[in-house]
């Protein structure tokens, strides 16, 4: 049972109050201790995040005009789900830091880590059943929400991994990819959130509006970080996407205003010829000589005032304000 404190509303708690004691939590119900399976789930829930998707769990139930005190497991749920879907990542990529630390498979072995990841998705399952308070048909809803946003994430994987060395893949069929492998979980808080509230139809659109654009933006912004500091802090390899082969979005961007002597200069920095540090420093060159990194902020930044726009209607005003922090962080990391 939550005690007091957990049973508080969203609403009530600035986000960084709302992300510590969601983080509290976690660690009540978790630790690097005891049997192997438990050991790497804790490992990988415990590891500092933002609890972004959590949040916005909480904060759409309350924004919708419902109560989220009852909530809390199924906003642990949706992290869990969230972790698991970087655990695989982190294999697919074979990066070895994730959150400024070893990521799990190069902590646990790789055989290891898929079961953890596996393990959460299931665990993501039986946790959200906690919200026994939950009108059934709204925790079933939930739960399919939930399911497809996952699936999403799946497809999302499979089409970013067809995109892999192609420079001339179009930034709409990317935005198309990220709206499912980044932007799927965030619908899925948002919408299962105001379900779980009990909000209205229009309610529930509104917030499936935010998190689409707000996917987007955060996604956008995601990818500008390698690449806006010589030595940029962002809890994983800053060379993860040239070394992947990955033509993130202000790569696109770049590569399509680019003139053709710079166009081949885009196509060697992605070829996997040259060491990744040097593709990373020659990546970086192009996107500040053509122009991407400041137009791919300045559309990471009108993805977010249309996410912005879309909860302006809703009811619950605290909560909202809540959502309009956590899209205004998607763009600044440093909050």
């Amino acid at each position: 049972m939550a005690n007091a404190e957990t049973c508080a509303t969203a609403a009530q708690f600035s986000s960084p109050e709302l992300a510590e004691l969601l983080n509290r939590e976690m660690r009540r119900r978790w630790s690097t201790v005891g049997e192997r399976t438990e050991q790497m789930a804790g490992y990988a829930l415990l590891a500092p995040g933002k609890m972004l998707r959590p949040m916005l769990l909480l904060a759409s139930a309350e924004a919708t005009g419902g109560d989220s005190s009852r909530l809390l497991p199924a906003a642990l749920a949706v992290e869990y789900l969230h972790v698991a879907t970087l655990v695989h990542d982190d294999i697919v990529d074979d990066d070895e830091l994730r959150r400024g630390r070893p990521t799990v498979h190069t902590h646990f072995g790789v055989p290891d880590a898929l079961v953890a990841g596996d393990f959460l998705i299931l665990n993501m399952v039986s946790t959200l059943l906690e919200c026994t308070a939950v009108r059934p048909a709204a925790l079933l809803e939930a739960a399919r929400v939930l399911a497809t946003a996952g699936s999403d994430v799946c497809r999302g994987q499979v089409r970013e991994a067809g995109m892999v060395g192609k420079l001339s893949c179009s930034v709409d069929d990317y935005q198309e990819m990220v709206a499912l492998k980044t932007g799927a979980l965030f619908r899925g808080a948002c919408r299962a959130g105001a379900i779980l509230g009990g909000a209205a139809t229009e309610h529930v659109e509104a917030t499936t509006r935010y998190a689409e654009h707000l996917g987007v933006g955060f996604q956008m912004f995601d990818d500008l970080l390698p690449y806006l500091a010589v030595t940029p802090t962002t809890g994983k390899p800053a060379t993860s996407d040239v070394a992947n082969l990955r033509p993130t979005f202000p790569v696109l961007v770049g590569y399509q205003s680019a003139r053709d002597a710079d166009r081949h200069r885009f196509t060697e920095a992605l070829s996997g010829r040259m060491p990744a540090a040097d593709s990373h420093r020659l990546m970086r060159e192009l996107l500040i000589t053509t122009g991407a990194l400041e137009l791919s902020r300045t559309r990471a930044a009108e993805e977010i005032a249309k996410a912005r726009e879309s909860i302006s209607n809703l009811p619950g005003t605290a909560a909202v304000d809540l959502m309009l922090t956590i899209a205004d962080l998607a763009i600044d990391r440093n909050r």
